[in-house]
């Protein structure tokens, strides 16, 4: 069965940010060129694997600023998240289970017990 844990709101709310801000950098990273400056394209055949990219125009200012911008940021709740005051009342392996738990408290919905727990035993 698995361990509850009562999280404070604070942490909830910063880790669900956490989440928030990492997906919207990944998305972000996913649609900008592949190298933040112009640079000619490369090909690569001779290698254990194939490389080819195409031209790239480099980022804009803006881009470079937002990006620069969701770092920041998550650099910032990823301190608060794993500095929180809530952790100093594990030690070890359960410290480690309750970051994790935590980690995907999100991804329920609160009072859904219906979640994959089930199949994980105490060690």
């Amino acid at each position: 069965m698995a361990t509850p844990y009562d999280f404070p709101s604070d942490l909830l709310a910063g880790q669900e940010e956490l989440h928030q801000v990492r997906a919207e950098l990944s998305a972000l990273l996913k649609r900008l060129p592949w190298s933040v400056e112009p640079l000619d394209g490369c090909r690569d055949d001779g290698g254990w694997r194939k490389v080819e990219r195409p031209a790239s125009p480099g980022w804009s200012a803006d881009e470079q600023a937002e990006v620069e911008k969701l770092r920041r940021r998550e650099h910032e709740l990823a301190v608060f998240v794993t500095t929180h005051r809530y952790w100093s009342q594990f030690t070890g392996p359960d410290r480690v289970d309750a970051r994790s738990r935590l980690k995907h408290a999100c991804d329920r919905a609160p009072g859904d017990d219906s979640g994959d727990d089930s199949e994980e035993t105490d060690a």
